[in-house]
């Protein structure tokens, strides 16, 4: 419903580049000119600087955008309301989710979801949980589901279910025959760590701070996003990691990893986040209302 001119310039505004939203909009980069040029036309006034190969919003661009993001909400919103009056819960239901949550929880609860509103299209972007959470406050994303608290005031945090972090480490280590090991055992050891940015980083560094180990202070000998890369980096012998349980069921069962409980055990709560402004559509208020009974509330492990 809401103008074509406005919908391109937003998409332009955001990506800051006009191949981008063609692609997004799968439209030609002519076209997608045509219409920024037609609103620019419209206003009598320039929208975008454009100098060297790149592009910027001017002062009535930045002002443009503005209201071009009430005006487009609003007319998804009436859109959606309209839908609700045939009284199905429908339509596309765009999810965020960190990659612990994503490879190894989300399928199921998703799964069920679907089973119980076969008209909704779930779409699943995977990163890190500060990623997720930036989406979801600039309302690219419906909903987040994230490893590690909330820091954005405009997000309201909804607690799922808690998860164990363990120590991994290779079968022939020295701390494959301990009950449990301490931050500060663990701060002589090589470790391998996640990224900055990741939700089970940001935890696990708060562990270590409170054991008195600054977390600059660990011997790491590498860096990774990938969880895989952790697991198959400790099963090589080259360190220890902390992980969550939930991602090393199959490795322990044959026998490729060790796991060992943290002293004091290490639980994080999983959190599910949307923004506090968004309108709550029938859609968004069942999937909010499905996490917060699912059985997924007990725990993961």
């Amino acid at each position: 419903m809401a103008d074509r001119r406005l919908q391109v310039f937003h998409t332009v505004a955001k990506q800051l580049s006009f191949t981008k939203a063609a692609e997004l909009l799968f439209m030609t980069q002519p076209a997608v000119t045509f219409q920024v040029k037609q609103l620019e036309e419209h206003f009598n006034t320039r929208l975008f600087e454009r100098s060297h190969g790149k592009i910027s919003l001017t002062p009535a661009g930045e002002l443009a955008l503005t209201y071009a993001e009430r005006i487009l909400s609003l007319a998804s919103e009436m859109d959606t309301r309209v839908g609700e009056m045939t009284g199905q819960v429908s339509g596309p239901l765009l999810i965020g989710a960190s990659t612990t949550i994503a490879e190894y929880l989300l399928p199921r609860m998703l799964g069920e979801f679907k089973a119980r509103y076969p008209q909704v299209q779930a779409r699943l972007t995977v990163a890190n949980s500060e990623t997720i959470e930036n989406k979801v406050a600039d309302h690219t994303l419906d909903i987040g589901l994230i490893e590690s608290p909330s820091h954005h005031p405009i997000l309201h945090t909804v607690h799922c279910f808690d998860d164990e972090l363990v120590l991994i480490c290779a079968p022939t280590h020295a701390f494959a025959n301990f009950s449990e090991v301490s931050a500060v055992q663990l701060a002589e050891q090589p470790y391998v760590s996640r990224e900055a940015g990741s939700g089970t980083r940001e935890v696990v560094d708060v562990f270590f701070r409170q054991a008195g180990v600054p977390p600059e202070d660990l011997n790491i000998v590498m860096e990774m996003g990938s969880r895989e890369a952790i697991k198959g980096a400790v099963e090589a012998g080259l360190g220890v990691a902390i992980v969550s349980s939930s991602t090393v069921v199959k490795e322990l069962k044959l026998g490729d990893l060790v796991a060992v409980p943290l002293k004091p055990r290490l639980l994080r709560q999983l959190s599910l986040v949307y923004a506090n402004e968004k309108f709550r559509s029938k859609l968004l208020q069942a999937f909010l209302e499905f996490v917060e009974t699912t059985s997924l509330k007990s725990g993961v492990g």
